[in-house]
C-alpha cells in the first residue's frame, strides 16, 4: 500500500513538473563542442574574458584553461598560476576533514566550482570547500579576497553550507569588480552578495539575499526525488542569471532580493538521445550569458554518454532567446 502511495505521488509530482516546464520557453541548440585537453576532466565553470573563452577543472587547483576552436572541439589550454597559501576555511571541523578527505581520493583541494570575469580582465574562482574567492590578474598573480566572516556565519544561520559538498557552487562579479554574489548549492541552496568598500569587503546590509529549498522528480523517473539546486551564476544587464541543474533550466533573477523573474529551459537538448548520460540528475555545471547568448558546460565526471560512450566534458552554445535576456 505505501508502495502505491509513494509512486502515486512520484507521479503526480512528475505531472506537475512536466507541466510547469512545457510552460518554459525552451533555448535553442547552436552547436555542442567536446572540449579536450582539460587535465582533471570535470568542466566546472566558464566565462568570457580578455575576448577569449576561459575554463576551470574542479580537479586542478593551480590553473585556468584558455579554450580555442580546433575543428570540431575545443581545445584547452593551461594558464598555471602560483597558488597562495589558502585561508582558514570557516567550515566545520567535521566537514574540512570530509572535504580532506574527497581531496585525496579524487584530486582538487580546492575544488573550484564557479569562475567570472571583471572589466579589466581579472579572473575570479570560487572554492566550495574553503568557500573563499580566488582573484587571478592578468599578469597571474592570485590572491585570495578577505570576505567578512559574517558572510558565513549568516549564512549558516539561515541553513546555508549544512550539508557535506553543498557548499558556495557559483559565482557572478561586477563589471568593476567591487561586488560579488555567491550561489549556495543545495538543500537549501541561496544567493549571497557582499560589495568592496573603503573598510575592505563588507555585507551591504544582510549578506544572504534568498534561501528556498524543494525537489523535483528524477530525470530517470524512477529515482527518488533530486533537490533543487543552483550550480552557476552569471550577471547580465544588472540582472543576475542562475544555471539550475536539477531542473535544466536558466533563470533571470533581481539582484537585490535574488526574486525569480523569468526561466528558459534546456532539457530537450540535454535530455535527447544524443547527449543524454544514466544519471537520475542534471550535469550542468558552468554557465556564460552574453549579447548573442549562453554557454552551458557539463561535469559528466567521466561518465559515457549512452549514445556514444564520449567521456569528454561538453560545451554547448544555445542561441539568444526570442525577445532576448531581458524580455518580460
Amino acid at each position: 500500500m505505501r508502495r502505491g502511495l509513494l509512486a502515486l505521488a512520484l507521479t503526480a509530482l512528475a505531472l506537475n513538473s512536466h507541466a510547469e516546464e512545457a510552460t518554459w520557453a525552451q533555448l535553442q541548440l547552436a552547436k555542442a563542442w567536446p572540449v579536450e585537453g582539460l587535465f582533471g576532466g570535470n568542466l566546472s565553470g566558464v566565462t568570457e574574458c580578455r575576448g577569449q573563452l576561459w575554463a576551470i577543472s574542479d580537479r586542478v587547483d593551480d590553473a585556468v584553461f584558455r579554450l580555442r576552436e580546433d575543428g570540431e572541439v575545443l581545445r584547452a589550454e593551461a594558464l598555471m598560476f602560483a597558488l597562495p597559501p589558502s585561508p582558514p576555511s570557516p567550515l566545520p571541523f567535521g566537514m574540512r576533514a570530509r572535504n580532506w578527505l574527497a581531496a585525496q581520493l579524487r584530486g582538487g583541494e580546492l575544488d573550484f566550482e564557479g569562475m567570472d570575469c571583471d572589466q579589466d580582465g581579472n579572473l575570479y574562482l570560487v572554492s566550495e570547500s574553503r568557500v573563499a574567492v580566488l582573484k587571478v590578474a592578468r599578469n597571474g598573480k592570485a590572491e585570495w579576497l578577505r570576505l567578512p566572516k559574517k558572510l558565513w556565519s549568516q549564512a549558516r544561520a539561515r541553513g546555508l553550507f549544512q550539508r557535506f559538498n553543498a557548499y558556495a557552487e557559483g559565482l557572478a562579479v561586477s563589471p568593476d569588480g567591487q561586488q560579488l554574489w555567491l550561489a549556495a548549492e543545495r538543500e537549501p541552496r541561496g544567493l549571497l552578495s557582499v560589495q568592496n568598500t573603503s573598510k575592505g569587503w563588507q555585507c551591504s546590509s544582510a549578506c544572504v539575499l534568498s534561501v528556498d529549498a524543494g525537489t523535483r522528480a528524477a530525470w530517470d523517473g524512477v529515482s527518488a526525488p533530486i533537490a533543487l539546486d543552483y550550480t552557476a551564476l552569471s550577471l547580465y544587464q544588472q540582472r543576475l542569471f542562475t544555471l539550475e541543474r536539477s531542473e535544466h533550466r536558466i533563470c533571470r533573477r533581481d539582484i537585490a532580493k535574488g526574486e525569480l523573474q523569468r526561466c528558459w529551459g534546456f532539457a530537450e537538448t540535454l535530455q535527447d538521445d544524443q547527449y543524454r548520460y544514466n544519471t537520475p540528475y542534471g550535469v550542468a555545471e558552468a554557465m556564460s550569458l552574453d549579447a548573442e547568448g549562453a554557454w552551458v558546460g557539463i561535469d559528466n565526471g567521466d561518465k559515457a554518454r549512452l549514445s556514444d560512450g564520449d567521456t569528454r566534458p561538453y560545451l554547448f552554445r544555445f542561441n539568444l532567446p526570442q525577445g532576448g535576456w531581458m524580455a518580460r
